[in-house]
């Protein structure tokens, strides 16, 4: 394929990660040194700053902040959930993008995200190829769900694993001073795949991990879970519980029950499980209960990232950039991996199509028959992934993020 000259866009999409802005400091400092692309442009809050022509000019960064983008959560660029429909049904977004790409000359367009954000750029790459503008399109991947099909995991979903299962073997100590009993449930995301609640077992191998897991892999029974806790309390005094927000009964309906509130790609807000099994509990027996929620803090913890983690972000990102200015478009950057002799990790490319609105969960087989747990294979795919700490830069005693000036870039 010819070389192909011209501007290009990273994109951030969907909910953040503590690594996301080391897979955009891939895309930046990498396109930043290729000679074939002209300009590196930031999108402000996704697909949304490319409708809305909010672009940055990434070359009037500070390198040290770019190189910061590795050790800061969040999207710093901004992201945004927002679906765009089908262009043999309304074509509009699709003419917008394709105006702000002819303005700027950008012929590489960079999106991170999960499986929402696949399918926005299959969209994009389709239409692209349709309306006979050559523009090379490329998905890096997020999510800490893990929930992304066609890669061994996901960028994200190792710093946010090692943050859920540091936290249940710091709190599990805590929770049992007293001389009174105590049944502590904790309440990770998790929609349809449990991968992060699952990875609470990791704090077993401190001797201090949750006695039970729930995962919505497995429907949900409120009198076998009652009969799972009043087990443990009797013969050890405490109890702890680590639970998806997605966990299900047989009829799908949803333990907690739907909010009604939801976002652009029809996902119901989710939340106040743990706190609606510390009642029933509490009815059931009059244990003293305590329920968590990790909310956002298990996906912006990059306090306590894996290095493992930032580096494969990264390469992801970098990745995205080498492929497509070597001719490659249309493709998914996405992890294949070894754990039998050590852990191996090599970065393949997948159609676009393979992750789009496609969820991975986890194979039954690594769930306990019993649906209250998760085997050793599961701790053998999840282990190799949280190893390694970062050397943090530091100011002050605390951690140092990066401060984009975010210079909008002209016409």
């Amino acid at each position: 394929m010819s070389e192909l000259k011209g501007a290009c866009i990273i994109g951030q999409s969907g909910g953040p990660t503590a690594v996301i802005n080391a897979s955009a400091a891939g895309v930046i400092q990498t396109a930043l040194k290729s000679e074939c692309i002209t300009r590196v442009l930031g999108a402000a809050y996704g697909i949304k700053g490319v409708l809305a022509d909010v672009l940055y000019d990434m070359g009037q960064e500070d390198p040290e902040d770019i190189e910061l983008l590795k050790y800061t959560p969040a999207s710093l660029l901004g992201t945004c959930r927002y679906k765009l429909a089908d262009p043999d049904v309304d074509d509009t977004d699709y003419k917008k993008i394709l105006e702000i790409f002819q303005k700027y000359d950008v012929r590489y367009f960079f999106y991170n995200g999960g499986n929402d954000s696949m399918d926005t750029c299959n969209k994009i790459s389709k239409y692209m190829q349709k309306a006979g503008y050559e523009c090379r399109v490329m998905g890096v991947p997020k999510t800490i769900d893990n929930d992304l099909y066609g890669t061994d995991h996901c960028p994200g979903f190792a710093s946010a694993a090692k943050y859920i299962a540091t936290t249940f073997a710091e709190v599990r100590p805590d929770a049992c001073v007293y001389d009174a009993g105590m049944v502590s449930i904790l309440e990770c995301m998790g929609r349809n795949a449990g991968w992060l609640a699952g990875s609470a077992a990791l704090a077993n191998l401190t001797g201090y991990g949750p006695d039970l897991i729930y995962l919505p892999e497995v429907d949900f029974s409120m009198e076998q879970f009652l009969a799972d806790v009043k087990e443990v309390y009797e013969r050890t005094g405490n109890c702890m519980v680590a639970i998806s927000e997605g966990i299900h009964y047989a009829d799908g309906m949803l333990v907690a029950h739907d909010s009604g509130i939801v976002d652009s790609f029809g996902h119901t807000l989710l939340g106040g499980t743990s706190a609606l099994l510390c009642s029933e509990v509490s009815k059931a027996f009059g244990y003293n209960t305590r329920s968590m929620e990790f909310c956002l803090m298990q996906r912006c913890a990059q306090h306590i990232a894996s290095a493992t983690d930032i580096d494969e972000a990264w390469r992801a990102g970098a990745f995205a950039v080498e492929s497509a200015v070597a001719g490659v478009s249309d493709k998914m950057v996405a992890f294949k991996c070894s754990r039998d002799n050590g852990y191996q990790c090599e970065l393949v490319l997948e159609p676009l199509e393979i992750a789009a609105n496609i969820e991975k969960k986890i194979p039954r087989e690594w769930i306990n028959e019993q649906g209250n747990n998760v085997t050793q294979e599961f701790i053998d795919y999840v282990l190799p992934l949280i190893q390694g700490t970062p050397e943090r830069p530091m100011e002050n005693g605390m951690p140092r993020f990066a401060h984009l000036k975010k210079i909008k870039a002209g016409g």
